[in-house]
């Protein structure tokens, strides 16, 4: 739908007038970042409201980026799935947890080369490609930290091995908190965030640090890498204790979808609350539209 679509804020408009509590969240945006599973997305499926959201962006010249916890897959294997789904997208234009965790290392960390690994292949590629050597399952072969993600391939004597050199003192990261991930399918996805509640059990230990969201390391980079103020950026995610929770971190506007996990009592009732809850992302296209209908409105009663 246009921005020039009549039937919104305006003059004849046969809508209520947006409120103003919106209107001034919503206006000053110029680019988004998008959570995918449950957001955008379950499994290998664009959500129904998903095209004609991103339609919307086009037209009204807002830019984004994806942010995505989902460590099992690389930012290239999350681009190709996004661009197989119908997404036009850059694989740039992807923000993963594997990413945010491998600048951390790098950054604060810089004499920790030997690592253990609890991730799937691609995961684990993605570390030996940024310099750091990988570490077998062998009480001979020491590492200097232990650092776990989403592990599609998880086996039991791996995960004995990360605890025991968890128990043992070394360094401890992990990717995300998240304890299931989204999916259209008949099962339980367990993820990173129960792999570390196990861990805990077994060691007594928390990671040292988690990465992904609610860490507002993604969003910090997303600002500086495109030059925004808080006020024209946002977080869209399904999920409180990760995407709502970075964006307050990260104090940019936080945009809670009930297409996913979380319902709008659990929305309502935490603190601090979502600045905005709408439906899906087919309800933010249509506020949107308005917002700038607004704007555009203003400006042209300026001139």
């Amino acid at each position: 739908m246009s921005i020039n679509e009549p039937g919104y804020a305006g003059t004849g408009s046969s809508e209520p007038a947006l409120p103003a509590r919106e209107r001034k969240l919503l206006e000053p945006l110029v680019h988004l970042v998008l959570d995918v599973d449950g957001t955008l997305a379950l499994d290998e499926t664009l959500l129904p409201s998903t095209a004609g959201f991103l339609a919307t962006l086009e037209d009204l010249g807002i830019t984004f980026t994806v942010v995505t916890n989902n460590s099992s897959r690389s930012k290239a294997e999350h681009g190709a799935r996004l661009r197989r789904m119908g997404m036009n997208i850059e694989t740039d234009a992807v923000i993963v947890s594997t990413e945010a965790t491998l600048d951390y290392l790098t950054a604060s960390f810089p004499g920790v080369k030997r690592l253990f690994l609890l991730g799937p292949p691609a995961f684990q590629n993605e570390f030996s490609e940024c310099g750091f050597e990988l570490c077998a399952d062998d009480p001979e072969d020491e590492p200097d930290a232990v650092v776990v993600g989403f592990d599609t391939s998880l086996t039991y004597d791996r995960l004995c091995r990360a605890a025991y050199w968890i128990k043992q003192g070394k360094k401890y990261f992990a990717t995300h908190p998240d304890l299931v991930c989204p999916t259209d399918r008949p099962t339980v996805l367990v993820d990173c965030g129960s792999i570390i509640s196990c861990l805990k059990s077994a060691t007594g230990r928390e990671p040292d640090a988690i990465l992904g969201k609610p860490s507002p390391q993604m969003l910090h980079t997303v600002r500086n890498r495109h030059g925004l103020k808080c006020n024209q950026v946002a977080m869209v995610g399904d999920r409180l204790y990760t995407d709502m929770a970075m964006a307050h971190a990260a104090e940019v506007p936080a945009i809670l979808v009930l297409c996913g996990e979380s319902t709008r009592e659990e929305g309502e009732s935490v603190r601090p609350a979502p600045d905005l809850i709408v439906a899906d992302a087919g309800e933010l296209s249509r506020l949107l539209i308005m917002a700038k209908r607004h704007g555009k409105v203003d400006q042209t009663a300026i001139d």
